[in-house]
């Protein structure tokens, strides 16, 4: 699948909201799993008659496999401080001096073939970075693209006014105060901004 889907999870007592781009797979929040396949999908016919045809071919199927290979090989090396090429390291979120102090980057960070969107913000010397996912309504994003509204050092969701502190992600106002954004882990080494975090692979920012 080359487009994600945006797959929402909902329980009694919490809600998590990511991007995959697999015909199948399982989210899981709060004791819940979801499963979900729709690989027959995209093989049946189409207005024209035609068959859609989604087979791989073993070389292909090797192909990948090769590329996945050395992808997490890339990934290693760039936690352990071996990669040097900032362009080619999977692991590379941005320049530090590309990342706003009074709005926020967006970003996706990867795990294989499934996603969750970031949006980072620098502070001073520093950066902090946060899923771009609203806790009262997890489909919402606090950065539609333009960068997040910030105000009195707070991350301001636009959708219904919830306000986040950007030291720690609390909100202290709206319908989902008391609760906190999810964070994602960065680091800044020199001049750059890498993503540290292990429940990720990879990322990439929009148009990039």
């Amino acid at each position: 699948m080359d487009d994600p889907v945006r797959v929402t999870v909902e329980t009694d007592d919490e809600e998590r909201s990511m991007r995959c781009y697999d015909d199948e797979g399982s989210v899981g929040v709060d004791g819940a799993t979801f499963r979900f396949d729709v690989t027959g999908l995209r093989g049946g016919p189409r207005e024209d008659g035609e068959v859609n045809d989604d087979t791989t071919s073993a070389d292909e199927e090797r192909s990948d496999d090769t590329a996945g290979a050395d992808e997490e090989a890339s990934a290693g090396r760039a936690r352990t401080g071996t990669g040097s090429d900032t362009a080619t390291d999977p692991l590379h979120l941005a320049p530090l001096a590309d990342v706003p102090e009074r709005t926020t980057l967006r970003f996706e960070a990867l795990a294989g073939r499934r996603g969750v969107e970031g949006i980072a913000q620098r502070q001073g010397d520093a950066v902090i970075a946060w899923e771009n996912s609203c806790p009262h309504e997890p489909d919402v994003r606090l950065d539609k693209g333009m960068g997040a509204f910030v105000a009195s050092g707070q991350l301001v969701c636009d959708n219904h006014g919830a306000r986040f502190n950007c030291d720690d992600g609390f909100c202290t106002h709206g319908p989902c105060r008391g609760q906190s954004l999810r964070p994602i882990d960065v680091e800044v080494r020199g001049d750059e901004v890498f993503l540290t975090d292990d429940r990720f692979e990879s990322c990439r920012r929009p148009g990039r």
